[in-house]
């Protein structure tokens, strides 16, 4: 049994959650997304949540169980509150900002990074060092976040180029007389 799967989804004030067949659509705030289930499952709504529950047994059905609650949270999170990832530029000369709909990042190549912001999200560099990233949808703000960072990963000798704020950069020492 799925520890996971047997929690219900609750669905905040503000959001209109709608089934056809295995499409669960939300509305919100922030915008509408929309999530195709996997599996053989059960969807139902009952007071302000959203439960789950397999139709069988099998072994793939009760992995997709809480992997497709988990999607559904992620879901009506997005489109009541949102999602925000931040970055940090760590180096000599890094820096990034915001120009209309395109993100210029220096990070000491011999050239500028032009990277174009899709529809949907929203990035903000307060500080020349530091870039926020924040939409509804989880999977495109990570996947966002992991193509800048990818750009110039942390190195661990110094730990200069694009983190993550949090994030621990292991460190190496150098080279010894």
């Amino acid at each position: 049994m799925s520890r996971v799967g047997k929690n219900p989804v609750s669905i905040p004030a503000g959001v209109a959650v709608t089934f056809e067949g295995k499409t669960i659509s939300a509305v919100g705030p922030k915008g509408t997304l929309s999530y195709t289930v996997t599996g053989e499952l059960d969807i139902t709504v009952e007071d302000n949540k959203i439960i789950l529950r397999p139709r069988n047994k099998e072994r793939q059905t009760r992995m997709l169980w809480g992997t497709n609650r988990n999607r559904i949270q992620n879901l009506v999170t997005g489109v009541s509150i949102g999602f925000k990832k931040d970055l940090e530029l760590v180096g000599v000369g890094y820096r990034a900002n915001v120009l209309g709909n395109t993100l210029n990042i220096q990070l000491g190549f011999s050239h500028d990074i032009h990277y174009s912001i899709p529809q949907g999200v929203e990035i903000k560099c307060e500080k020349p060092t530091s870039i926020s990233i924040s939409g509804a949808d989880v999977q495109q703000i990570g996947k966002i976040a992991a193509d800048i960072r990818a750009y110039r990963k942390p190195e661990p000798y110094k730990g200069k180029g694009v983190k993550y704020v949090g994030e621990y950069i292991l460190r190496k020492e150098g080279k010894k007389k």
